[in-house]
């Protein structure tokens, strides 16, 4: 096999070649590869960028007029991707920064935490007398004023918040009794 120059694999890659474009690929993968590793600092995503590089330089390979060096245009092309991948990379990390998997597996605990407290409450809730009961569920769930209260359980506005106060202090003891 006998060595061919720059411009004659250019040349022939431009009319359609595909042996001579396979050579153009081979002897820029290590290098592009590289810059791309120390750009994305992720042998993953430097993979992924080397093949979006060359193939935006194999659709825009029949452009290429030779105005500046081979590397020069090649380079150009390596920047202008690389800064197009960290935009978009930054853009959705927030998302694959976590695996789906991640994702769905933090929904499906944080759904069965907040099953777990709600059956905590209601039992702390089943611990209290009826009438305190039936006060802090007015003002928490219901979000009644002192005055609905009242009016709806036919006492006085002192009486609902002196109960609703007991229940409080007898919650907050249960509270500090579970977590120790």
């Amino acid at each position: 096999m006998f060595f061919q120059s720059l411009d004659t694999l250019i040349a022939k890659a431009q009319q359609g070649n595909k042996r001579a474009w396979l050579k153009l690929v081979k002897q820029h993968e290590t290098q592009v590869y590289n810059y791309c590793l120390r750009m994305l600092s992720h042998p993953d995503d430097a993979m992924d960028l080397m093949q979006e590089v060359f193939i935006s330089v194999y659709k825009s390979l029949p452009s290429f007029r030779g105005d500046c060096s081979f590397n020069t245009w090649l380079y150009q092309i390596v920047h202008r991707r690389s800064v197009e991948y960290y935009r978009r990379r930054k853009h959705h990390q927030s998302l694959d920064a976590l695996p789906e998997e991640a994702c769905e597996r933090s929904e499906i605990e944080a759904n069965q935490q907040q099953s777990q407290q709600h059956n905590e409450l209601k039992s702390m809730m089943n611990n209290l007398p009826w009438e305190q009961r039936l006060v802090v569920e007015l003002k928490f769930f219901q979000h009644c004023t002192f005055e609905e209260i009242a009016e709806q359980l036919g006492i006085s506005t002192n009486t609902a918040k002196s109960r609703l106060y007991s229940a409080l202090g007898k919650l907050k003891v249960h509270l500090e009794a579970v977590d120790g």
